[in-house]
């Protein structure tokens, strides 16, 4: 499971359908809908938020709008209940962790967007999140 904090904006079409599935996951876990991967790493984030659920659906939410831009048809119905909260802090080192994920996997599977993404200097977060000095987050369990 990888739940970017990256802009949804900088996926290819395999990453940002990935990620709509794997959001979708993380809003069952955290309904206590599933069993699987209930100690996920990556959704220690999610649960430490005052409102967990509502965090995940303000999440997918900005992923349904990129697909939308993208002319995909998501099912806006799967998200849970939205609306105003805190915002998520991020540390610059994890932003800049998982762009170099992100690089690497657009090397092997999408050349043209990986060129794309070499020139991006300034990087946007997803806007569940506010970037905060800092260095890697201890859950990020990939090896950069």
């Amino acid at each position: 499971m990888r739940l970017w904090s990256i802009h949804p904006k900088y996926l290819d079409k395999i990453g940002l359908i990935a990620l709509w599935r794997e959001g979708l996951l993380a809003q069952k876990v955290l309904k206590g809908k599933t069993r699987r991967y209930i100690n996920h790493p990556q959704l220690s984030r999610f649960k430490n938020h005052p409102d967990p659920l509502k965090a995940i659906a303000n999440y997918l939410l900005e992923v349904w709008k990129e697909s939308g831009k993208r002319g995909y048809k998501f099912n806006k119905k799967k998200i849970g209940k939205t609306g105003k909260i805190e915002k998520i802090n991020l540390t610059d080192g994890q932003l800049s962790c998982e762009f170099k994920i992100l690089r690497s996997k657009l090397k092997k599977r999408k050349p043209r967007k990986y060129k794309e993404v070499l020139l991006i200097k300034d990087i946007e977060c997803h806007p569940l999140f506010e970037v905060t000095k800092g260095k890697i987050e201890s859950w990020e369990k990939a090896k950069v």
